[in-house]
């Protein structure tokens, strides 16, 4: 493969190298009709005809017709017909929506991951798309910021197991024989979701220690799956920026990982170096750049306005750019491209796949694992099918639900709450839907009179609240993350009435839910579900679906705790140490240190009894791993699915250790009355940290091992690591 691209290397000159390197949006390009998702300006680029006749891919380009026709144009007025890279941001869904990945995440369910990228891929495949920017594993810690919706969550090792799950979904076996499947792009390289007080493109400041241990993984896993393709991050890494950081992307990304696919820019990532304070104009901006190993600017035009002459002057060395181009004729070739143009570009094949009704089957069942039950005071869900039901609230009739980076999915033809809730009704009659309110606009008095009405007819009132997708999101970022006021008016309104009261809450983040979680006797978090999502609540709320989502990212019991997570390190003054003084530990005065609702959190319709977890030994050793047994019960009279969690904790490393560490899981199914019996082999590598001088090793010493249904109730039990 690599006789042919040197070749045609040789064949291009200077100023289609560069050209090569430029990423522009659709409607740049002769034959786009429309503008697809993008975001920025369009103008100011400073472009003449032969950069565009000579970029070497484009952004936001889709529909089967129209990229033969771009494709077609392009290859006529391309000298030597290299054919152009299509990539677009294809998250959770083309046109067939899943839910946000952190609803995903929540879902627990490795396989319904890989399948609902599969079913991505498949349908931006027929419509033309080669590469989608996803999957984004940035580790999330704090709710503020709006991207954690993009995110699985805040936990190291799962955030691992779904980019690897996502990641196969995406690419299949092989991208030139399998033209179903597309390359991924794992973003954002690197620690993003730690920027600064959730203000999304903030200042990212992480020891190296930190950004090994818990930010770094996901990318790996991504990586060791075949990822083709990494996205630099908008943020800086150690005082300096991603998108310029040599260290970060030279260093580790391409010497210590060995990673030789494409490095593409997020959306001008670039020419921001300049108001970073690291570049003094666009010329140093492309020097950085292409000495950190950035292969394709997106949006921005540093690279084809200054290399030329960066090279000419001696202050960049052409190999670099020859390194680049390489990269993307080599992906190029990976897909196909150069045999066939047009890969996976079908019209008919289009109009079969997408949006089918088996995809839109498969999004309906993930959307009901992704739901996470938070409260069920008195057993009131599962709704019985002849209630009469007061659905009241701004997501009542909305079709708001898809939500943030749901590119081609319609809201118009999302599967409504009151829908999805009349098709599983006795009688759709004896649900009364009202609005009550807008999301975040105060109550009319029409308004409040039609939601008390239907409200003192019913039986139970269920709740349908949450954020509009523009509040989470990239730039979705909010200091107040509880409800808007005018929905918490609605409900303390509608609390008054002594009704049995269940909330839905359609949202991206972990939300701080006073004025809710206090007030509902149920709470169903069912974040944005995807095209589905009002028939896959509607299946939880009547018991034809049984929830089993757990909480991957904590709900904080206020914003003031923020960033709070499961895995955090102790103090010398802990709060719950048994000889603690009453004032001077670790804590606050005025609120608990711990989350509402916990990492691994989840209710069922059924209870769960754990017995006496047992180790089979009080030693472990390399050779020798260790079995961690816990017999695993369904009390309850319904069917359920639990997720058994496995944490460590090394009470004595070298350096300071997470009070509990996720090692691994297991879903279970039970009926009434069923008993399983869950095993967990525990093995030394899992023992593993970064110590002081960023060896990755584990110490011997004293250990416990927590099994539990989430990370707050796990009972703990001792054993010790020889060595």
């Amino acid at each position: 493969m690599d006789d042919r691209l040197n070749d045609l290397l040789r064949r291009m000159t200077l100023e289609e190298k560069v050209a090569q390197l430029l990423q522009l949006a659709a409607p740049f390009f002769r034959g786009a009709e429309d503008e697809g998702q993008i975001t920025g300006p369009l103008e100011g680029l400073g472009l003449a005809e032969a950069h565009v006749r000579n970029s070497g891919s484009v952004l936001g380009l889709t529909g089967a017709a129209q990229v033969i026709a771009v494709q077609d144009a392009h290859l006529k007025s391309n000298r030597l017909g290299i054919p152009l890279l299509v990539m677009a941001d294809i998250v959770h869904g083309y046109r067939t929506i899943f839910p946000v990945p952190l609803g995903i995440g929540c879902s627990w369910d490795l396989a319904g991951a890989e399948e609902s990228a599969r079913i991505a891929a498949k349908e931006a495949a027929a419509a033309g798309v080669h590469v989608t920017f996803a999957p984004m594993v940035d580790l999330v810690r704090d709710p503020r910021w709006g991207r954690v919706m993009e995110s699985t969550g805040e936990d190291p090792y799962l955030n691992a197991e779904f980019a690897r799950a996502f990641v196969r979904g995406f690419q299949g076996q092989d991208l030139a024989r399998e033209t179903d499947r597309v390359a991924a792009c794992v973003k954002h390289f690197a620690a993003y979701g730690a920027a600064e007080a959730g203000r999304d493109y903030n200042t990212v400041d992480l020891s190296e220690r930190q950004l090994r241990e818990f930010y770094l993984p996901g990318y790996k896993a991504a990586l060791d799956e075949g990822c083709e393709m990494v996205m630099t991050a908008f943020n800086t890494v150690d005082g300096i920026p991603a998108t310029g950081n040599r260290r970060l992307m030279r260093k580790l990304l391409r010497e210590e990982w060995g990673f030789d696919g494409v490095l593409i820019s997020d959306w001008g990532a670039l020419k921001e170096l300049i108001p970073h304070g690291v570049a003094a104009d666009e010329a140093e901006a492309a020097r950085l750049a292409i000495q950190a190993g950035v292969d394709i600017e997106m949006m921005t035009s540093c690279y084809v306005h200054h290399l030329k002459a960066l090279i000419e002057a001696g202050e960049v060395e052409e190999r670099l750019v020859d390194e680049a181009v390489l990269r993307i004729l080599r992906l190029k070739e990976k897909l196909g491209l150069f045999d066939n143009p047009y890969r996976g570009a079908d019209p008919e094949r289009e109009r079969e796949v997408v949006y089918s009704d088996a995809h839109r089957r498969a999004s309906r069942e993930l959307a009901a694992k992704s739901c996470v039950l938070l409260k069920n005071e008195g057993g009131l869900l599962p709704l019985a099918r002849e209630q009469r039901v007061a659905l009241i609230g701004p997501f009542a009739r909305s079709g708001d639900i898809l939500g943030p980076w749901s590119w081609l999915g319609s809201r118009d033809d999302a599967v409504r709450l009151h829908d999805g809730m009349a098709a599983r009704a006795a009688d759709p009659g004896r649900i009364a839907v009202a609005d009550g309110c807008g999301v975040d606009e105060a109550a009319t008095e029409a308004q409040l009179r039609e939601a008390m009405d239907a409200a003192r007819d019913a039986d139970v009132i269920v709740l349908a609240l949450g954020e509009r997708s523009e509040m989470s999101g990239e730039a979705g970022s909010r200091a107040d993350i509880r409800l808007p006021q005018a929905q918490l008016d609605l409900v303390a309104r509608l609390k008054a009435l002594g009704k049995p009261m269940a909330a839905v809450l359609f949202n991206g983040r972990p939300l701080d839910l006073h004025g809710v979680a206090d007030q509902a006797d149920a709470v169903l978090e069912a974040w944005f579900p995807g095209s589905e999502g009002g028939a896959a609540v509607a299946d939880l709320l009547y018991g034809a679906a049984r929830p089993s989502g757990r909480l991957t990212m904590s709900f904080p019991y206020a914003v003031g705790q923020v960033p709070v997570y499961y895995n955090a390190y102790n103090t010398g003054r802990p709060k719950d140490a048994p000889d603690a003084q009453v004032r001077y530990v670790s804590q606050y005065l005025d609120i608990p240190n711990e989350p509402l609702y916990p990492f691994g959190y989840g209710l069922g319709y059924t209870s769960f009894a754990y017995g006496e977890a047992k180790l089979s030994a009080a030693e472990m050793s390399a050779e020798t791993p260790l079995a961690v047994t816990v017999q695993v019960t369904n009390e309850g009279d319904a069917p359920g699915e639990e997720v058994v969690q496995l944490y460590v904790r090394d009470l004595a490393g070298e350096v300071v250790r997470p009070v509990k560490e996720l090692k691994a899981f297991r879903k279970i199914s039970l009926e009434p009355g069923e008993t399983a019996q869950v095993t967990f082999e525990l093995t030394e590598p899992q023992l593993r940290y970064y110590h002081a001088d960023c060896t990755h090793a584990s110490d011997a010493g004293a250990f416990l091992a927590y099994v539990g249904p989430n990370s707050r109730d796990a009972v703990g039990l001792a054993f010790r690591l020889i060595k």
